[in-house]
């Protein structure tokens, strides 16, 4: 009892674990990102090339299980392995096209890293993007390794949450279909 006293009282001294995760690696990751997209978005294929173009660099660049199960929400406890798979797949997909048909605007638009900040447990990376005629406007990124890989988590654009605003989507997805996951995860 009394060492087990004692161990808990040193346990406050003990160094805290410190991110592996580095400011250079997270911001590398999303000037990567950004590049990335831009060269699809400059590259002047179709739509649907884009569209599954977006989704590859989706599926390399963010921790799409971690994303996809956070936009579900409380329903992700109650799901199956299965189905939470069969979600996560229909989940890269919907983003893919929802926000792929979106960037074609973004043609001839510079993006760049403007700093990083410890958060927690991850980084957030500030960007901002600047297109043409129009005023810049700031992109935060949240990046973490606690899945054994760099990859975002999170994106903030011009101060919208867009993993909050995909779990408010999702949410009445699922309560249109009466809470029925595989039915939502079908349609």
């Amino acid at each position: 009892l009394l060492a087990g006293m004692a161990a808990a009282a040193a346990l406050p001294m003990l160094p805290r674990r410190a991110l592996a995760l580095t400011q250079q690696q997270a911001s590398s990751l999303i000037q990567q990102v950004m590049d990335d997209v831009q060269s699809i978005i400059n590259s002047g294929v179709s739509e649907g090339q884009m569209i599954a173009r977006f989704e590859t660099l989706f599926s390399r660049y963010a921790d799409v299980a971690i994303i996809a199960r956070s936009a579900l929400g409380p329903p992700a406890r109650a799901a199956s392995a299965g189905q939470l798979n069969s979600f996560t797949q229909a989940f890269q997909s919907y983003l893919a096209r929802k926000y792929g048909r979106q960037f074609r605007r973004f043609a001839g638009a510079t993006a760049q890293v403007t700093g990083a900040r410890e958060e927690r447990s991850l980084w957030e990376v500030s960007s901002t993007m600047t297109m043409r005629n129009e005023a810049p406007f700031e992109v935060r990124w949240h990046v973490s390794d606690r899945s054994g890989a760099v990859r975002f988590v999170n994106i903030i654009i011009d101060g919208v949450n867009v993993l909050a605003a995909e779990r408010q989507e999702i949410g009445t997805m699922l309560e249109r279909r009466g809470g029925d996951l595989d039915r939502m995860i079908q349609d």
